[in-house]
């Protein structure tokens, strides 16, 4: 087992991607949109509501990425088993279209010793196949267990702290269930979500809810707290995963509002599920 340090710094391009309204409202579903009142959301939801114009919640993007694809450049020769999605971070350069078609030029920024484990940072960038305009930029870090201790550097320590004052607002949502046989169908069909006999094998009782779904949870109560519901006013939102949670737990979204800024982490019961969170939006 070993990781392929050559893939540092090499680039990639994706084949072109494209998405329909179906896919938009499918994501939305699979993150919880409308599940507490179907009439809250109904812009994100459904296409043809009177006076209702259809819109993308920001957090689609993640799942438009090209990682993982097969133009990617080899990682290593370690196990799928090995991989945990650390930590994932989005900007958006204005709202994303109902229907796209994109572009995704991604690449191996860096690998780093966090002594039992290695942390691979890949960055991607979504554009318009048309205009070539950016759409996204995204940032996903894997820790891969057991890669560790290889010499290489440690990586750039990110510095926060929970604020001293209670949150100023808490955002309580439901997952269904089944909410990770919903969301699997937006395009991440790996077999510990959906598969008893793989989760158990993985030390878990059940299948766990896939931690981009609980991050795009976190983006809905994010969105509509801070940015009225406008995903004009989303910029940008960064989170490390820092435990499963289980399909059918409640989460709770806690904020501090700074401002333009916020910090936030998700809950699941008295486990925290989604730590360090940085949020920024733009001004009115």
């Amino acid at each position: 087992m070993s990781l392929n340090l050559d893939a540092v710094g090499q680039e990639w391009e994706s084949a072109e991607d494209a998405w329909s309204s179906a896919d938009v409202l499918l994501y939305a579903l699979g993150v919880g949109a409308g599940a507490a009142d179907p009439t809250t959301e109904l812009a994100f939801t459904t296409e043809n509501s009177h006076h209702t114009t259809l819109r993308v919640l920001p957090t689609f993007a993640i799942v438009r990425t090209g990682i993982g694809g097969p133009d990617q450049p080899k990682l290593g020769d370690f196990g799928f088993d090995r991989i945990l999605h650390a930590e994932q971070s989005i900007r958006l350069h204005g709202p994303l279209p109902t229907d796209g078609r994109v572009r995704t030029t991604s690449t191996v920024s860096g690998m780093y010793d966090k002594g039992s484990a290695a942390l691979i940072v890949l960055e991607s960038v979504l554009r318009d196949a048309d205009s070539g305009r950016v759409l996204a930029e995204l940032g996903s870090s894997l820790f891969v267990r057991g890669e560790g201790g290889f010499g290489g550097e440690r990586g750039e320590q990110v510095s926060w702290e929970t604020p001293a004052r209670p949150a100023d607002h808490v955002v309580v949502y439901p997952t269904r269930p089944d909410q990770a046989l919903l969301y699997r169908l937006s395009g991440d069909r790996n077999p510990l979500h959906s598969d008893p006999w793989l989760a158990a094998r993985a030390g878990y009782e059940r299948p766990i809810l896939h931690g981009l779904c609980t991050y795009g949870f976190t983006g809905r109560a994010l969105l509509h707290t801070l940015c009225d519901s406008d995903p004009s006013r989303f910029a940008s939102m960064s989170a490390r995963f820092s435990a499963p949670v289980l399909p059918g737990q409640e989460l709770a979204v806690h904020i501090w509002d700074d401002g333009a800024t916020a910090r936030f982490r998700t809950t699941a019961g008295d486990t925290v599920v989604l730590d360090k969170g940085v949020f920024t939006k733009e001004p009115v």
